[in-house]
């Protein structure tokens, strides 16, 4: 195996390597190797999707309204798009009010916009 090496057959050898650890895990780099590794980044971006929800719902009622009258951004909208687009069924009405107080106090919607995210349903 030295010869082969000193040789200048590292290349092939190497890619030989390479070839066969492909065959076989076949697909298996795109799922993560540790279960636990994912849970933890799929909880670390929950918050942070709910939140670009909240956005995207703001976004919609804003565009939705007419001159003069104030949009209105309801947390069953936030509901629906993070089970929509973000893939998480099973928001909470509370999570969801949270997430919209959040957004609606950082972008102002004080001034043009009217949500149901301070009351109880």
């Amino acid at each position: 195996m030295r010869d082969v090496l000193a040789g200048g057959g590292f290349a092939p050898v190497a890619g030989a390597l390479v070839l066969l650890l492909a065959l076989l895990l076949r697909g298996r780099p795109t799922r993560p190797w540790w279960r636990a590794r994912a849970e933890r980044s799929a909880r670390a971006r929950r918050p942070r999707e709910l939140r670009r929800a909240a956005g995207m719902a703001i976004a919609a009622a804003r565009r939705a309204a007419g001159p003069g009258e104030p949009a209105v951004v309801r947390v069953a909208a936030v509901r629906e798009l993070a089970a929509g687009h973000f893939g998480h069924p099973s928001v909470s009405h509370q999570e969801a009010a949270a997430a919209l107080r959040e957004r609606y106090e950082r972008a102002g919607c004080d001034r043009d916009c009217v949500t149901d995210a301070h009351h109880r349903p």
